[in-house]
């Protein structure tokens, strides 16, 4: 008897950049995936759903939908993994009841589904969605997505660049001197470096961004309460969660990042965004018995309202079954690391001194391949 084949859905997170040729968010965890559905002996389909970047979770959600209903195929279970809020759009496409602005059906697509996972998702907001929303936030955002492109197509960000990017974040507490016109200028030094096709696609991008960034607003810690009380998880499908925690700031991650000055310079703007992301105390969710025991064994002590990943609060990730919880920031956890040896390599922007690696990101998601493809499933 032939096993049925499973369809893996890969939902991105916020400036999802799978529209950008061969700039691809999820290609090392495609990789792994592969391996992994051979080694456990399950035929799997693995498909990268092209969300909108920064639209409202409820059109985000429906580009799912609409994603899987036509490529499913008949038969065969399905699974969805949501990075950070990508998480969300898949818990809103399953939430029971939802009403989503689309022909699709949702009970046909949602009753194939059996498992959802969600990593380092703010299921209970994050307070940099708060500062992301203010016209400043805006185009900070739009600076440090458009150099996660950067570091991306070309190895790294240049030294002027990101020593400058440093300077803004470290002057965001009185924000003396800051103003759009720097962060522009900056935007538009880093576009510049593109190919003119490349740099067309690039402007599509933040077009889509600029004419809809309803997300920021969902993704607060206010927002999340309003969509907790209405998403509630479906009967019938398994809720996974990976957990990142990245590397406290300090004279220990500062040596980590290693004596390189853009690794230096990025992990300035690491320490500054991980003050930002810290959540309030009391803010700080609840854990089942089991995460609370889960998140012990893997960090030593049950992380408080500061740790996080340099975007989401560690706590505010939790969701369902903890299927690991990794010492990383937000981009180590898809493969966005330094790591030369590797083909195609690991590039990374983000330098938090994790100490995150080939071996880490493998055993993260092999831990979610069995739990995804476990027999049963």
């Amino acid at each position: 008897m032939r096993a049925r084949r499973h369809h893996v859905y890969l939902v991105p997170g916020v400036f999802g950049f799978t529209n950008l040729g061969e700039l691809r968010y999820f290609a090392h965890v495609l990789d792994v995936l592969r391996v992994r559905s051979r080694v456990l002996g399950v035929p799997a389909e693995l498909h990268v759903v092209r969300t909108h970047p920064t639209a409202s979770l409820p059109r985000r959600a429906v580009r799912v939908l609409e994603t899987i209903a036509a490529t499913m195929g008949r038969d065969g279970p399905v699974h969805l993994i949501g990075h950070s809020s990508g998480g969300l759009d898949v818990r809103l496409l399953l939430a029971p009841g939802v009403s989503l602005p689309s022909d699709a059906s949702v009970e046909r697509v949602a009753g194939r589904v059996r498992t959802a996972v969600t990593v380092a998702t703010p299921h209970h907001g994050t307070p940099l969605a708060s500062f992301f929303t203010s016209l400043l936030g805006q185009r900070l955002l739009r600076l440090l997505s458009l150099s996660t492109v950067y570091a991306l197509r070309f190895g790294r960000l240049p030294i002027a660049v990101l020593v400058k990017l440093g300077a803004i974040l470290a002057r965001l507490d009185n924000r003396v001197g800051l103003n759009s016109r720097l962060l522009d200028q900056l935007f538009g030094q880093l576009l510049a470096d593109f190919s003119p096709t490349r740099r067309g696609a690039v402007e599509s991008l933040f077009g889509e961004v600029s004419r809809d960034q309803a997300l920021l607003a969902q993704l607060t810690p206010e927002g999340m309460d309003v969509f907790n009380a209405t998403a509630r998880n479906r009967p019938g499908v398994r809720y996974g969660s990976v957990v990142t925690r990245g590397r406290a700031p300090g004279v220990g991650s500062t040596f980590a990042a290693g004596f390189d000055p853009s690794a230096q310079a990025s992990h300035a703007v690491y320490q500054t965004l991980y003050r930002l992301a810290s959540l309030p105390p009391s803010r700080l969710p609840a854990l089942a018995p089991a995460q609370a025991r889960r998140l012990r064994r893997a960090y030593g002590t049950l992380p408080g309202a500061a740790p996080s990943d340099g975007i989401v609060p560690t706590r505010s990730q939790p969701w369902g079954d903890v299927i690991h919880a990794a010492q990383a920031d937000h981009l180590d956890v898809i493969g966005h690391f330094r790591e030369d040896a590797t083909a195609p390599r690991h590039v990374d922007w983000l330098t938090s001194g994790s100490g995150f690696d080939v071996e880490r990101f493998e055993a993260v998601w092999a831990d979610v391949a069995r739990w995804v493809f476990r027999p049963g499933t």
